[in-house]
């Protein structure tokens, strides 16, 4: 090893480090008090379950993420990626193509080795706590699709950022920005017509008395959509949600069957009327650009670091492939996109915020919003003392109970 080979192994650890501080400091949290606004929807035997479902994750997720840091340690130190580089270069094949079969078999070798997290999580932890409804080949089948789908969009996105570094370096990283922004925008359209049928099935909101509920608010509030769907999430999960998809005139809203069975039509409607918010006051459109401007970031730094021989020295590689320097930025930009992300975090939460109330001002249903965020609460075992360095660095909602003052305060003023 060299020093280069050091310093991409303290990236990861302390990317790993700071993590696990998180996830220990969060189940420290944890207090046997039950909140008073949650006295009539939490018994003490569903609290404790909450509670142990939160420590079972953090023991799984903290074992998962150490198992996962010896591998990758173990394989940088081993020379794995000359082994993998050797099996790209033996078919024979020109720089993209060699590129997409190094990259890609560093992926699918990296999503195999997540199978027996996955299986592990979704037939041992959410089965023991009541969530679980999925089959075994129903899982089998979601994972060859989303393999199949990721394989396919990350193929054509690597082979043409590839492509632009190879043959037009000094403009690369602009000319891959304007393609990922248009790859992203055109996934914003197809993916809930061609992608997300793949997985649930999609049928449009009976006419009654929550479709009109909805339908009304949304004339009131100028709020164009394509549609009303109701998604078949029970034969995965007794988790409950909704969500929107598309954008402009092509938005659609989406409620998990489980949702509607659990929640009066006034809570629904004020869940949508939260949802319907974040368009109304542009969060999505701030997000996106967020979005962009993390990717011109991180493409232009990529366009400064791919050329430099440390950096396949550090990875411990015996040539200076542009493929693998595109794989091995992704280790030491790391720490900058968790940086990234707790900036990001910061404003969801402060965007969540301004969306319950405008909710809560133009819906006028503050009691049912309230409740609504607590049965989602209770239904999903959530944690209600979260530690504030968790919410620091991972929430992109404010703790329930923060939420549930802040609106209590607008509602004062109504």
């Amino acid at each position: 090893m060299n020093i280069y080979t050091y310093i991409v192994l303290f990236f990861v650890g302390l990317v790993y480090l700071v993590q696990t501080i998180s996830e220990l400091l969060n189940v420290k949290n944890i207090t046997t008090n039950i909140p008073k606004e949650f006295e009539d929807y939490f018994d003490k035997a569903k609290y404790e379950k909450s509670q142990k479902y939160l420590k079972t994750n953090t023991t799984f997720s903290l074992v998962s993420s150490s198992i996962t840091l010896i591998i990758q340690i173990v394989f940088i130190v081993l020379g794995g990626f000359n082994y993998v580089n050797d099996f790209a270069v033996s078919f024979g094949f020109g720089n993209i193509v060699t590129g997409l079969i190094f990259a890609n078999t560093l992926l699918l070798v990296s999503e195999i080795i997540k199978i027996p997290f996955s299986l592990y999580s979704v037939f041992v932890i959410e089965e023991k706590f009541d969530f679980n409804r999925m089959s075994l080949k129903t899982f089998i089948s979601d994972w060859i699709k989303s393999q199949i789908i990721t394989l396919s969009i990350f193929s054509i996105m690597f082979s043409l950022i590839l492509w632009f570094f190879t043959n037009v370096p000094n403009l690369a990283w602009f000319y891959a920005f304007i393609t990922a922004i248009i790859f992203q925008l055109f996934l914003t359209f197809i993916a809930p017509i061609a992608i997300m049928p793949l997985f649930n099935k999609y049928t449009p909101l009976e006419n009654g008395q929550l479709k009109t509920s909805i339908e009304d608010y949304a004339k009131k509030e100028n709020f164009k959509m394509k549609g009303l769907f109701k998604m078949d999430n029970s034969k995965r999960s007794n988790k409950s949600n909704a969500f929107f998809t598309g954008f402009g005139k092509y938005r659609r809203i989406v409620l998990f069957d489980t949702l509607i069975q659990k929640h009066t039509v006034e809570e629904l409607t004020s869940i949508l009327a939260h949802e319907m918010g974040h368009f109304k006051l542009g969060h999505i459109i701030k997000h996106m650009i967020f979005s962009f401007v993390s990717t011109g970031l991180m493409l232009y730094i990529l366009s400064v670091f791919v050329n430099e021989a440390w950096l396949y020295k550090a990875f411990l590689l015996n040539s200076q492939p542009i493929y693998a320097g595109m794989v091995f930025f992704a280790f030491l930009y790391s720490p900058i996109s968790l940086i990234l992300s707790v900036i990001s975090s910061y404003f969801s939460r402060k965007h969540e915020f301004e969306a319950d109330a405008y909710a809560v001002t133009t819906y006028k249903h503050p009691a049912d919003m309230t409740n609504a965020l607590k049965k989602l609460s209770v239904d999903n075992l959530s944690n209600l003392y979260p530690h504030k360095f968790k919410v620091f660095l991972e929430y992109s909602h404010p703790p329930i109970l923060e939420r549930i003052k802040a609106i209590n305060n607008i509602s004062q003023k109504l």
